[in-house]
C-alpha cells in the first residue's frame, strides 16, 4: 500500500507538481506499460511523458487539446518531446483504458482505498448544450451511443446525454464509477454498481431508497446501502443517526464539486463516445493520483487538489 513516506512537503512548485506527477506515472507504468505494449520503435515522447502531460493538464483545466499541446510547448524544460496536436490525441485515445489501469493499480496500493465506509451518488454529464440537441445532426449518433434526456434533480435542469455515478469512501478516494444514460435513474444504476462490490457501508441519499434493493445488495455483496427515510415512511432513523448520515455524506459532494469545477466534468468537447470515455478515464485518474500525491507529501487534507496544480 502507499502510505506517508517522508516528511516532505507538497509540491511549490508548477514544476515540482509536474515531477511528482511523472515519478508517480512512470513508477505505475512499469507495471502497467508491458499489458499496452507496441509495435514499432519507441517514441521520442514516452509514454508515461504523455500520461503525465494529460493529467497535469486535466488539473490545470485544458481541456482542448489545442490547449493542451500549446501550454506544454511552453514548458519544454518539463517536457522537451510534445507531439503535435493530433497525435498527441491519438496517442491518448488509444492509452484511455491503459489509463484507467493506472487509476485502479494506484488505489490497490493506497491506504485510504481499503476504507469499507463509503458514499454514492451522481453528477451530470451533458454531451451537447440542451438548445442543440433537436437540430444537431450529431443528436442520431450520440443516440446510437446510448446518449438520452434525463432529469438532474439537484440542478433543477433537463440534460443529454449521461450521468456518471461514483463511489467514494468517506476520506474522499473514488473507488469505482459507472457511466449511464442520463434517463437510467440513481437507484437503478447505483444498484448495478454496488453489486460488483463486496462488504461496504455505502451512504445514500433519497434517491436511492428501496428496501428490495437495499436487502438483495446485503444479500449478494455484503454491501449495506444506508439511506435516511422520507419523512412519509413509517419506519424513522434516530436523530443521532440521521445527524450521522448528514455529517459524512457532504463528501461526495465535495468531490462532485472538484471533477465539476477544477476537472470540467460536465463540460464535453468530444464528438464520439469514446473520445468522451478517454476525457473521463483522464478526469478521475488525474482526482485519484492527485489524492495519492497529498497523502505521499504529508498534505494537510488529502483532497486539497487545487494547490498542486496552481501552487504558485
Amino acid at each position: 500500500m502507499i502510505p506517508p513516506e517522508d516528511d516532505g512537503t507538497t509540491a511549490a512548485t508548477f514544476a515540482d507538481f509536474c515531477l511528482g506527477m511523472y515519478v508517480l506515472v512512470d513508477e505505475l507504468w512499469a507495471r502497467v506499460g508491458p499489458w499496452y505494449r507496441r509495435p514499432g520503435p519507441a517514441p521520442t515522447c514516452s509514454d508515461s511523458e504523455l500520461l503525465t502531460m494529460v493529467l497535469v493538464g486535466e488539473c490545470r483545466g485544458w481541456d482542448l487539446e489545442t490547449e493542451a499541446v500549446a501550454c506544454w510547448q511552453e514548458h519544454h524544460d518539463l517536457f522537451p518531446h510534445v507531439p503535435e496536436r493530433s497525435r498527441f490525441n491519438r496517442r491518448r485515445r488509444a492509452l484511455m483504458y491503459a489509463l484507467n489501469d493506472v487509476r485502479r493499480l494506484a488505489l490497490a496500493q493506497l491506504d485510504l482505498a481499503a476504507d469499507r465506509q463509503c458514499a454514492i451518488d451522481s453528477l451530470p454529464v451533458p454531451v451537447m448544450h440542451f438548445h442543440l440537441v433537436p437540430g444537431s445532426p450529431a443528436t442520431r449518433e450520440w443516440r446510437a451511443a446510448g446518449a438520452r434526456y434525463g432529469h438532474v434533480a439537484s440542478k433543477k435542469q433537463t440534460i443529454f446525454g449521461y450521468k456518471l455515478h461514483l463511489l467514494v469512501t468517506l476520506g474522499g478516494v473514488i473507488l469505482d464509477f459507472e457511466l449511464a444514460p442520463a434517463n437510467i435513474t440513481d437507484l437503478e444504476a447505483g444498484a448495478e454498481l454496488l453489486a460488483t462490490q463486496h462488504d461496504l457501508l455505502v451512504l445514500g441519499d433519497k434517491g436511492y431508497i428501496s428496501a428490495p434493493i437495499a436487502a438483495h445488495l446485503r444479500q449478494v455483496a455484503g454491501v449495506t446501502l444506508f439511506t435516511v427515510p422520507r419523512a412519509n415512511q413509517r419506519r424513522q432513523l434516530s436523530p443521532a443517526v440521521v445527524a450521522l448520515h448528514a455529517h459524512w455524506r457532504p463528501i461526495i459532494e465535495t468531490v462532485n464539486d472538484q471533477l465539476g469545477a477544477q476537472l470540467h466534468v460536465e463540460e464535453n468537447h468530444a464528438k464520439r463516445l469514446g473520445g468522451l470515455c478517454a476525457r473521463l478515464y483522464s478526469k478521475l485518474t488525474a482526482h485519484t493520483l492527485c489524492v495519492v500525491l497529498n497523502r505521499t507529501g504529508h498534505a494537510p487534507e488529502v483532497l486539497h487538489l487545487k494547490h498542486l496544480a496552481f501552487p504558485n
